[in-house]
């Protein structure tokens, strides 16, 4: 089978390759044929027609304009142009003023007064830095329709060294203050006596503080700082008082939200040696310990800050303690910007009262005093401040308040030189000349309202006044404080050279009372407000030398800011402030 194939393939190939063959020899000879050659067209001038420069245009479509668009490709180009450097239009520039690290100041005036100030820092380091001030203002006296001694004495020195490191800045501090007062403030109404009665009261009363305090605070730490105050009081007649206070602050985040967390341990005791009506020695002593958490929020133009105070306080002497809760919120929006903003809130704190502290308010106490905190549940407020023109600033409030064992201050008005019973030798705050303390529930409606401008560079003014009404629980009057009180300001600087300021307030009636002459009982009586006008000018001679003249009680008035002790009359005080370094 196979070789057949095999010899049917050669049988064809055969036969083509002699049929190729064949063919070769038959077309040798291919004839003759005719072949006629036509020669290409090529074209003339006048076989041309001339094309027209403006062609017409059937379509009405095709005569408008299509719009094109423009796209260009910005790339950075290196440039080595270097601009000129422009001048400043010519501007007169003030002279800067040098700054001193140091100063003193000292003044002489009418009723042999002296004031005096002497202020002096040196840096240790780029860090480390100590100063020191030492103060001190005094009076011989001279009250024309007083009879007793009415001078006084103010002296303090106070040292700080400080450090600013970088994570954490401290200081400590260290100071003294010596004060003298007089009992000065007898009712000579009661008392038909010579001049020698009274040349043998010494009325004078001795206050003494030493304190050792500090500060601490912390950068990036949760931990954000601290301050602590121990406080020695003391005068001469076996009072004294010890007060340690510590504040640390903390911040951390819960939830993306800063919690802010104040820490408070306020210990105050003290003691006096005598009852104002008997010979009993009066103790006290309170621990208050502080918490008080607190959050900042902000939407829009709305502003928030949500917190409460809890305190636990400790009577020491009587064995009691209470638990306190005091609301601290306040809210914020901004009804025209920074032009005028609304507020309102409610809060509550509760207030250490010291003996040290109710000497600053007023020096003519007796040393038979009962020391203790003031609770302020609640103090319900709203209002609105704000901008006008960029220079004039405003702040318009009113505010309900509660406050429990509120400290008041009321006439010692019983003399006790007048009671048979009591020996010869009878203490010289006794003759109706002092004040204790009471403590009464009062609730407060206020309404405050202030302005401040800076009229010009050189001219800068302010406004302010109050109005409460006061209403007490117990007390027939809620003593020694005014319903209306007013102030207002005005600073300029004349010249370069000069420079004066004016300084006005006024303050309504207030209630005290004292005992009807058969001394029997007691009566309310009012005090009448009073208006007190200071001034000053001042002349810079040079950069280093001022001097000045200070007016007080310019109306000349012998108002009484407290029941029987009259205020020096109009007073003048000529000095000079010299700025120094080392």
């Amino acid at each position: 089978m196979k070789i057949s194939t095999l010899n049917k393939s050669i049988a064809v190939i055969l036969f083509l390759i002699s049929q190729i063959g064949f063919s070769q020899k038959k077309d040798e000879n291919i004839g003759t044929e005719v072949v006629n050659v036509v020669k290409p067209y090529s074209a003339t001038i006048s076989d041309a027609f001339k094309v027209k420069e403006t062609p017409s245009l059937d379509d009405d479509d095709n005569s408008k304009k299509e719009e094109i668009q423009y796209n260009i490709f910005s790339f950075p180009v290196a440039s080595t142009f270097t601009p000129a450097k422009g001048k400043a239009a010519g501007v007169d520039k003030p002279k800067k003023e040098k700054l001193y690290n140091n100063y003193a100041t000292l003044g002489f005036g009418n009723y042999a007064r002296i004031v005096g100030e002497l202020f002096i820092t040196e840096q240790l380091s780029r860090s480390d830095y100590v100063g020191g001030m030492l103060r001190h203002h005094s009076s011989q006296g001279g009250i024309e329709e007083v009879i007793l001694d009415d001078k006084f004495y103010n002296t303090s020195l106070d040292v700080t060294y400080g450090s600013q490191q970088r994570n954490f800045n401290w200081t400590a501090d260290l100071g003294y203050q010596h004060q003298v007062y007089n009992w000065y403030g007898i009712d000579q109404n009661y008392f038909n006596r010579d001049e020698v009665f009274y040349n043998e009261i010494d009325p004078s009363h001795t206050y003494h503080n030493f304190y050792l305090g500090g500060k601490i605070g912390m950068e990036d730490s949760f931990f954000t700082g601290a301050s602590l105050k121990f406080n020695r009081f003391w005068d001469n007649f076996g009072s004294a008082e010890n007060r340690f206070l510590i504040k640390p602050s903390f911040e951390f985040d819960i939830m993306e939200v800063a919690v802010k967390t104040n820490v408070i341990v306020d210990y105050v005791s003290g003691s006096f040696e005598r009852n104002y009506f008997d010979l009993n020695e009066i103790k006290y002593g309170f621990t208050n310990f502080g918490l008080n958490p607190s959050i900042s929020l902000t939407q829009d133009d709305w502003a928030f800050d949500i917190g409460v105070s809890l305190f636990y306080s400790a009577d020491l002497e009587n064995s009691d303690s209470k638990f306190f809760i005091y609301p601290n919120i306040t809210a914020s929006y901004k009804l025209v910007g920074d032009l005028m903003i609304f507020y309102a809130g409610a809060d509550g704190n509760l207030q250490q009262n010291s003996y040290r502290e109710f000497t600053n308010e007023n020096p003519f106490l007796s040393p038979t005093l009962w020391v203790a905190p003031t609770s302020r549940p609640y103090d319900i407020f709203a209002g609105l401040k704000g901008k006008l023109a960029g220079n004039i600033s405003y702040n318009v409030r009113g505010s309900f308040m509660q406050e429990n064992d509120k400290a008041l201050f009321r006439n010692n008005a019983f003399p006790l030189a007048l009671d048979p019973a009591l020996p010869t030798d009878v203490e010289p705050y006794a003759f109706g000349n002092s004040f204790d303390v009471v403590y009464d529930d009062v609730k407060t409606v206020s309404f405050f309202g202030e302005v401040k401008a800076d009229l010009s560079k050189n001219i800068s003014a302010g406004i302010n006044g109050t109005f409460r009404s006061l209403s007490a629980k117990n007390q027939d009057e809620v003593w020694n404080l005014p319903s209306i009180t007013f102030g207002a300001n005005v600073d300029a600087n004349i010249t370069e050279k000069w420079y004066a300021g004016l300084n006005l307030f006024f303050v309504g009636e207030r209630k005290d009372q004292v005992i009807i002459p058969d001394f029997s009982t007691f009566t309310t009586v009012t005090l009448d407000s009073y208006f007190d006008v200071n001034a000053h000018v001042g002349y810079k001679y040079n950069e280093r030398l001022t001097l000045f003249l200070r007016g007080n009680n310019l109306f000349n008035q012998s108002y009484e800011r407290w029941m029987n002790f009259p205020a020096q009359q109009i007073q003048v005080v000529l000095g000079a402030n010299y700025k120094f370094d080392f």
